[in-house]
C-alpha cells in the first residue's frame, strides 16, 4: 500500500490518498483540541493511543455485523479505511447527560435517557457544528428519511454493543458521536470511535477517562486514554 498526497487535514486526523483509489489511509495526530479549537496542544503519544483504541472498536463491532469504513491498522499512527463520502452529520447518541445537553437545556448531569438520545449536528466548523433536527436534513439535502433512519438503527445497534461491552469492562459509556459515510450506495459507519468522540467514566470512581480531561483540566489525558486502552484489552 503506497501513501500519496494528503487529501484533507482535520483537528485529529489526516487523511492521505493511496495507489489505490477506493483505498484511503486515516493518520491520527497528537492534537488536542477543544471549544472549537481555541484550546489546543500537542499531547505526545495521543494518536498512538486513539488509534489503537478506534481500531480495536472497528474490530469489535465488524464482528457483531456493522458495516464501518475499516479495513485493518497499518502502523502505530496509520490506519487503512475504505474511502467514502462523509455525511456531513455528526450523530450523537446520549445515555446519560452530559456535556452541551446540561447546559442547553439544564438537565443535570447522569440524568439517565432511556431509550437513550439521538441529537444531530451539522458538521460545519464556521457554524460551530449547531444542533440541527431530521427536517433540516432533509431542507438542506444532506441525507434522505431512508439513509437517516437506516443510521439511526445502525447508532443503536452500535451503542448497545459499546455499553453492554464498556460495561463488562468497568466503564460507564455516557455518550457518544459517529459520523457515516457513503460507499457503493450503502451507509458505513465512518470517522474514528475514541475518548476523542465518547465520553468514558469509570464505573466505580465516576473518573472522566476521555477529552473533558482536557477541556476542563482534570487530569493528565494520556493517562485517562491509557487507562481506557487497558480496559478494552483486558490488562
Amino acid at each position: 500500500m503506497e501513501k500519496k498526497e494528503k487529501l484533507y487535514e482535520g483537528k485529529a486526523k489526516i487523511i492521505y490518498s493511496t495507489n489505490e483509489p477506493d483505498k484511503v489511509i486515516m493518520y491520527f495526530k497528537d492534537s488536542a483540541t477543544a471549544f472549537d479549537a481555541v484550546k489546543k496542544a500537542e499531547i505526545e503519544g495521543k494518536g498512538i493511543i486513539n488509534n489503537k483504541i478506534a481500531s480495536f472498536f472497528f474490530e469489535l463491532l465488524k464482528g457483531e455485523g456493522i458495516p464501518t469504513h475499516y479495513i485493518k491498522r497499518l502502523s502505530d499512527r496509520e490506519m487503512l479505511t475504505y474511502k467514502v463520502e462523509i455525511i456531513p452529520v455528526e450523530v450523537v447518541i446520549r445515555n446519560l447527560a452530559a456535556g452541551s445537553i446540561v447546559k442547553r437545556l439544564g438537565i443535570p448531569e447522569k440524568t439517565l435517557f432511556d431509550p437513550p438520545l439521538i441529537e444531530f449536528y451539522l458538521k460545519n466548523d464556521e457554524l460551530h457544528d449547531p444542533i440541527i433536527c431530521e427536517q433540516h436534513i432533509y431542507a438542506m439535502n444532506l441525507s434522505t428519511p431512508e439513509e437517516i433512519q437506516k443510521i439511526k438503527d445502525i447508532a443503536l445497534k452500535i451503542n448497545d454493543i459499546l455499553k453492554q461491552f464498556m460495561k463488562e469492562n468497568g466503564i460507564i459509556l455516557v455518550d457518544f458521536k459517529l459520523e457515516f459515510g457513503r460507499k457503493d450506495k450503502d451507509i458505513v459507519l465512518a470517522d474514528e470511535i475514541s475518548p476523542d468522540t465518547c465520553r468514558f467514566w469509570d464505573a466505580k470512581t465516576g473518573e472522566k477517562l476521555d477529552k473533558d480531561r482536557f477541556r476542563f483540566d482534570l487530569g493528565d489525558l494520556i493517562e485517562g486514554y491509557k487507562k481506557i486502552l487497558d480496559k478494552i484489552e483486558g490488562k
